[in-house]
């Protein structure tokens, strides 16, 4: 529950807000009485007076988003606390069914003060008190630093932690000084579903029930639901594992853009839905047309041999064969995996990134790699730090393997708030080619066409890039929007590999500090050169692991 410290907190905050608002309006009315509508006239010492007001459009909007979240903190304190007068009044003595009907009713008064619907009341009470029972999400609520849609975010994504998992989740966003700590932006300055993508991914790796038993529960529920829709309209929807479901969408998006053209009227939107529906639909050759239009990428799948006949089992003699029904093939499009090393040689399970879903079981990683292997791009990770292995190139023109390579590091277009992360995105010089920006990690990002577009004519400004991190934005007003980090942890360490007193897994190190230490504490491994190294092309006994890991990968014992 919210202390009585937070709710004096709270309002001084909507006074000071409410304040700010008067200042900015007052401000306003004295520049629109000095100048005509329409003019560019100066006023004062050198104000130009649309650009100011200009500004001042801004600086209100950013204050009204703060005056509406601590408005939400209080409506959300109000209805927890409202709930728990409620309760302290029901004698102590009291049945189950009058506890239950004494809450029911709290929940209809919510309703009917809000104006909303009963079941809306009850999950908007029951997200008010879970998050006025984590401090640092209602205290940042409060102060106006995020908005009600991002605490809805962790109210939603702690439900079945338990009390000490939610703690520990929302420490690790909202606590800098928390072990790994995420980085980059405040939950407040990203876009909702970033901010849930981030703390689900958190959520993932941190469950007390491991990814392998939840995804074999999610597996088994797997389905396909039809919804009637107006205007003779329906919807499809698959729920699928994420391997399966990723290499749809972005089969789907590469043969739109490659249908796309000066003869084709269609928008990329319109042309999923009629690219999945003549898939599902064809048979045999009828998508033969289309085939010499899109990227090899996008080839059609299947896994079938034979010529087949014309007896239902197969195609006319001389096409091509029809998959098996009910045979899911293995995801063949554009697919990238950030695979810890010791998850992928079967040592942990845990989880891998998928690119474009987030973590999926090790087992469901380990599978891509045996049947997917011909389009599935595997990024090792350090084992130390958790940070994908260097890929850089000296020249201008970009190989295969460094876009892959910008796509996993960045997981969408890095410009703020934009969440495509579709596989056509481009991969941009921060620093022009011609203004003396080289072909590297730190000085590549990935950009989408609009926003690439937005770039080179405006004053949207990349900072330069990490080999690890993505750039953050400078607007033409001077906002700084801080990069949306992966926010990577250390990958786990088999135990029968974790050191013993006295030794330290860097190799030659003679440092006493390392007695006793773990590979969190080691310094991570960097590249000498800028060279380009391709993870695949690794074997067991190159140079390379010698670096990192100066055990051999056998048991102690």
């Amino acid at each position: 529950m919210a202390s009585s410290s937070g709710v004096g907190a709270g309002a001084e905050g909507i006074h000071a807000s409410v304040g700010a608002l008067d200042a900015l309006d007052r401000e306003d009315v004295f520049l629109a009485s000095g100048t005509a509508v329409g003019s560019g006239a100066a006023v004062g010492s050198g104000v130009d007076v649309l650009q100011r007001r200009y500004e001042i459009r801004l600086e209100r909007l950013e204050v009204t988003a703060r005056l509406e979240a601590q408005l939400a903190a209080m409506k959300a304190r109000d209805s927890a606390e409202a709930m728990g007068f409620q309760q302290a009044m029901t004698p102590p003595d009291a049945s189950l069914h009058d506890r239950t009907y004494t809450e029911m009713s709290v929940v209809e008064e919510i309703a009917g003060v809000l104006t909303i619907s009963s079941a809306a009341a009850g999950a908007f009470l029951e997200q008010s008190r879970k998050v006025c029972s984590l401090p640092p999400v209602f205290e940042a609520l409060a102060a106006g630093d995020m908005s009600w849609q991002h605490a809805k975010v962790i109210a939603d994504e702690t439900e079945g932690l338990t009390p000490e998992g939610a703690v520990k989740l929302v420490a690790h966003f909202f606590d800098p000084d928390a072990p790994h700590a995420a980085r980059g932006a405040a939950p407040g300055e990203l876009v909702p579903s970033r901010f849930r993508a981030k703390v689900r991914g958190w959520r993932e790796r941190h469950h007390p029930e491991s990814i392998e038993r939840r995804h074999a529960k999610g597996f088994a529920d797997r389905r396909m639901e039809y919804t009637p829709d107006r205007d003779g309209m329906a919807w499809i929807s698959l729920h699928l594992p994420g391997d399966t479901a990723c290499a749809i969408w972005n089969r789907t998006t590469a043969t739109a853009r490659g249908l796309q053209g000066p003869d084709e009227p269609r928008t990329i939107t319109q042309l999923r839905p009629d690219i999945a529906a003549s898939l599902l639909l064809s048979t045999g050759n009828a998508m033969e047309t289309n085939r010499n239009t899109t990227a090899a990428a996008t080839e059609p799948v299947s896994n079938d041999e034979g010529t087949g006949n014309d007896d239902g089992t197969g195609t006319a003699a001389g096409s091509r064969p029809v998959r098996e029904i009910g045979k899911v093939p293995a995801p063949r499009a554009d697919v990238l995996v950030m695979v810890p090393v010791f998850s992928l040689l079967g040592a942990t399970d845990e989880p891998a990134v998928l690119d474009g879903v987030g973590p999926i079981p090790a087992s469901m990683a380990r599978k891509l790699v045996a049947d997917g292997a011909e389009s599935f791009y595997r990024v090792l990770v350090d084992p130390r730090d958790g940070a994908p292995l260097e890929i850089g190139r000296r020249n201008y023109r970009l190989t295969e393997s460094i876009k892959r390579w910008i796509r996993m590091r960045d997981a969408k277009c890095t410009f703020p708030g934009c969440t495509n992360r579709t596989p056509d995105n481009e991969t941009d010089h921060l620093q022009a080619w011609e203004h003396g920006g080289t072909t590297g990690t730190t000085n590549l990002a990935q950009v989408c066409p609009k926003h690439h577009r937005l770039k080179h004519h405006s004053q949207w400004t990349p900072d330069p890039a990490t080999n690890n991190d993505p750039p953050g934005w400078t607007s033409p007003t001077g906002r700084h929007y801080k990069p949306e980090h992966p926010d990577p942890e250390p990958p786990h360490w088999p135990q029968w590999l974790m050191p013993t007193k006295g030794q330290c897994l860097d190799a030659g190190c003679a440092d006493a500090r390392c007695v006793d230490a773990g590979p969190e504490d080691l310094p991570p491994w960097e590249p000498d050169d800028d060279s380009l190294i391709d993870p695949d092309d690794l074997s067991p006994d190159d140079p390379l692991w010698a670096e990192l890991l100066a055990t051999p990968l056998v048991p102690s014992g």
